[in-house]
């Protein structure tokens, strides 16, 4: 549930959500049963309350029909193909929201493409310039090896938002300049790296 709320805001806006959805509700059933207005206005921190507010509780509703209980136990028995396949099968997870339940919930490798992976990944040239987000979880999952598929997405993460950013990375600050096929075009002929 935390992963839906992560959607589209910050984590801080995620974890006010979740923290006011758990406080609100005292079990997940309680969540299944309540309106999804009501939902809505509890977890409106995190941004797109209602669509998320009616997407927890269909996914809530869906788990508890196939599993008989609100949980993914049972997938940590599964491969990663069979755990995917389960977690994208589930009304509206995508490919990112799967691999970060996979990565943080199930603990497998997985490299979830969220907004920076995927702009950092176009410009260090790791998936083509214009492929969708979709396609570049394919790209990165076949191209980084498993023991360190996790660990490339938060570094990937933390080098988006502190580094390579969006519309203007920061080049100079950059510990990948040397590496980088795009960094030659955004410094021009000005200096590779600041003293």
């Amino acid at each position: 549930m935390w992963t839906v709320l992560s959607q589209h805001t910050s984590d801080a806006n995620a974890e006010r959500a979740y923290l006011a959805l758990r406080a609100a509700y005292p079990s997940w059933d309680a969540v299944v049963a309540a309106p999804a207005s009501e939902v809505a206005d509890v977890i409106r921190s995190g941004g797109l309350a209602n669509t998320k507010s009616t997407r927890i509780k269909e996914i809530l509703t869906e788990v508890f029909e196939r599993e008989g209980r609100f949980g993914l136990d049972a997938l940590r028995a599964s491969d990663d193909d069979a755990a995917r396949a389960y977690l994208t099968s589930l009304p509206g997870v995508g490919p990112k929201t799967a691999a970060v339940v996979m990565a943080f919930a199930l603990g497998r490798d997985a490299i979830p493409v969220d907004t920076h992976v995927h702009r950092v990944s176009r410009r260090l040239g790791l998936i083509p310039p214009k492929a969708s987000a979709e396609r570049a979880h394919d790209l990165l999952d076949e191209l980084v090896p498993d023991d360190v598929k996790t660990p490339l997405h938060v570094g990937l993460i933390r080098l988006g938002r502190e580094v390579c950013k969006a519309p203007a990375p920061r080049c100079p600050d950059c510990p990948l300049i040397d590496l980088c096929p795009t960094a030659p075009s955004v410094l021009g002929s000005g200096p590779r790296r600041r003293r």
